[in-house]
């Protein structure tokens, strides 16, 4: 087995500097969020990383009322389905966007999140 052309941890280390990155299979040209192993079109194993713009609309969204206890303290807050513009989706979390201003559409643009215990993960603000 070969490494994977992205890996969750270069992902991560990538988006912690403001780049979003995914995979572009050099079978069939499938883009994809990464890790994965094989294309899901045609299981090629020949990914190259592709850097993102980040921005994209969200095609849905909901609003967290009642949140893990490790982010107890931050409800209500909200998590976004975000469709970017090269055509793949992503899961972040909405920030500095009131909650009653999220519509599906909303242009939004990706931001890197850095928790305190310096954990990296997406989230998306307005562009």
């Amino acid at each position: 087995m070969t490494e994977p052309a992205v890996t969750a941890r270069a992902f991560f280390e990538k988006a912690r500097g403001g780049q979003l990155t995914a995979i572009r299979c050099g079978s069939c040209g499938e883009l994809a969020m990464p890790p994965k192993e094989l294309c899901p079109n045609c299981h090629a194993h020949q990914w190259q990383p592709v850097a993102l713009t980040g921005d994209g609309t969200i095609a849905s969204f909901t609003v967290i009322r009642v949140a893990p206890r490790a982010h107890a303290a931050d409800v209500p807050y909200a998590v976004a389905v975000v469709r970017l513009k090269e055509g793949v989706s992503v899961l972040g979390r909405i920030v500095d966007i009131p909650l009653e201003k999220l519509a599906i559409g909303l242009a939004v643009r990706f931001r890197p999140l850095i928790g305190k215990d310096l954990t990296t993960s997406v989230g998306f603000g307005p562009t």
